[in-house]
């Protein structure tokens, strides 16, 4: 499984979250600890918003180095201050190890990162591709089940839908394709989406073990992130705080609002 973090609020530097931190992402790429594997050094990923209204698509850099040895990562951390920014690193779970299929994916202003799999996905794999419609299909640029999730829920966003609901409907579908698919392998689903102006923060699975996530209102804003990057022990350490299962959460700056993850469950379809 993946690691990934979010951030909203005061403009700061990449690094203070990304590298310096006692449990940072670069140190959750060697050592993390509530994932199934503990190294994640299958590629990593940065994208962030200047915040300028003349620039409103982020910048994204992507490698398949592990974050742990890319002198490039902390030099670009250290020079770039951001009021919104993503960061992930890598475990892949079966697609290949290339730069087109570390994460953050972005379209146009959408910026996506993502924690989890689909079950079974090579079952269903073209059946969500034929969901897309002819621009986003072009857009696609990888193979993950990561990236097609984000594109198919820009698709329902463009049809009207509001960010939270469109991501409940994507899940929704994919529920409905694994269920034709007599799939029984789960659906595992944490993810964080923004628009520039807006976090929006997703904990869901099919099962009853969603991947973990959490966030923290710091000095500056708020941080989403799968592993709290202080040591919870420590009495100085800010509050960390469970995202719960089947939620999503709207962030903006200091302001965390959550809210339910409306995904219709559906009865797997076993072959006779």
């Amino acid at each position: 499984m993946c690691r990934l973090l979010a951030y909203s609020g005061e403009p700061i530097f990449l690094e203070d979250l990304v590298c310096k931190p006692e449990h940072s992402l670069v140190r959750q790429s060697m050592q993390a600890e509530e994932a199934k594997l503990t190294t994640n050094g299958d590629g990593f990923g940065l994208g962030w918003y200047t915040g300028l209204a003349d620039r409103p698509e982020p910048g994204v850099y992507r490698e398949v180095t592990p974050a742990w040895s890319d002198e490039n990562l902390l030099a670009l951390c250290a020079a770039v201050r951001s009021p919104l920014f993503f960061a992930h690193v890598r475990a892949t779970t079966g697609t290949a190890v290339a730069r087109q299929n570390c994460h953050p994916f972005r379209y146009r202003h959408w910026l996506f990162i993502h924690n989890g799999q689909i079950g079974d996905y090579a079952k269903i794999r073209r059946r969500m591709e034929a969901l897309l419609p002819d621009e986003l299909y072009a857009a696609r640029k990888g193979a993950t089940d990561s990236e097609l999730m984000f594109l198919l829920a820009v698709n329902h966003i463009g049809q009207g839908l509001e960010p939270i609901d469109a991501m409940a409907a994507m899940l929704g579908d994919v529920r409905r394709m694994m269920a034709d698919a007599g799939i029984v392998a789960p659906l595992r689903f944490a993810a964080v989406l923004a628009d520039g102006e807006t976090i929006y923060a997703f904990r869901y699975s099919s099962d009853e073990r969603p991947p973990t996530l959490y966030f923290n209102r710091c000095e500056h804003g708020t941080i989403v992130a799968s592993e709290p990057l202080q040591d919870r022990a420590n009495p100085c350490c800010p509050e960390w705080v469970a995202v719960a299962a089947d939620s999503a959460l709207i962030v903006r700056g200091a302001s965390v609002e959550t809210r339910p993850l409306h995904v219709a469950s559906v009865p797997v379809r076993r072959a006779a």
